[in-house]
């Protein structure tokens, strides 16, 4: 069962969410928080494994609340309005393991709570454009991978898994995986979430 955590400013986007997440088999709503002071001190007390966090909130916002969280266990899956494009950047940087915008379709935010839950990286394609395109020429890193390793790790930062990547790719999933430990090695990370991280925060995706 995932456990997660709502923190809203909005009793209504609350509710609202609680009430869908709550009908799905896997997924339990252990609390609501709203504002970012609230958040933090219910991530403590109540270890969920997601957290639903709006970056507009009072007393302590979003982005504070992540820098708050750092070392948590507990994955921080950012949803908030789409006029916060500027915040994917930082947002990422603080430790936040997805993004997405409060328009997204109910059934994909289950999806990205089971991802973000499973260990992956996951953001909207709005917000990877965002950060892409805020993240200036200074932000590219030569990384000596090769034109299908990039392909790959453009597909991780996606949150796809390697059956999904050998079958975008129409390789063997031994191939993928091969291709996958190379890109690791490459980047210095220990593993796919910091792969994706990597990739999107330094524009290689």
């Amino acid at each position: 069962m995932i456990r997660v955590l709502i923190a809203d400013d909005h009793p209504v986007v609350r509710q609202g969410l609680r009430t869908f997440l709550d009908l799905q088999d896997d997924i339990t709503v252990v609390g609501e928080a709203g504002d970012g002071e609230q958040a933090v001190a219910l991530v403590g007390e109540l270890t969920p494994d997601v957290m639903l966090l709006d970056l507009k909130m009072p007393v302590l916002d979003g982005l504070g609340a992540l820098g708050r969280l750092t070392g948590s266990a507990t994955r921080v899956l950012v949803l908030t309005s789409v006029s916060d494009r500027s915040d994917v950047g930082p947002a990422m940087r603080a430790g936040a393991a997805g993004f997405l915008y409060k328009d997204v379709a109910p059934t994909a935010l289950v999806q990205a709570v089971r991802a973000v839950h499973g260990g992956q990286v996951l953001l909207a394609p709005e917000a990877v454009e965002a950060m892409l395109n805020g993240g200036g020429a200074g932000s590219s890193v030569t990384v000596p991978l090769t034109d299908r390793e990039r392909e790959v790790l453009a597909l991780i930062a996606a949150g796809r898994s390697n059956r999904e990547i050998a079958r975008s790719l129409a390789v063997a999933e031994k191939t993928v995986k091969t291709h996958v430990s190379n890109v690791l090695m490459k980047l210095g990370v220990q593993d796919r979430t910091q792969a994706a991280l990597y990739a999107v925060r330094h524009g290689m995706t």
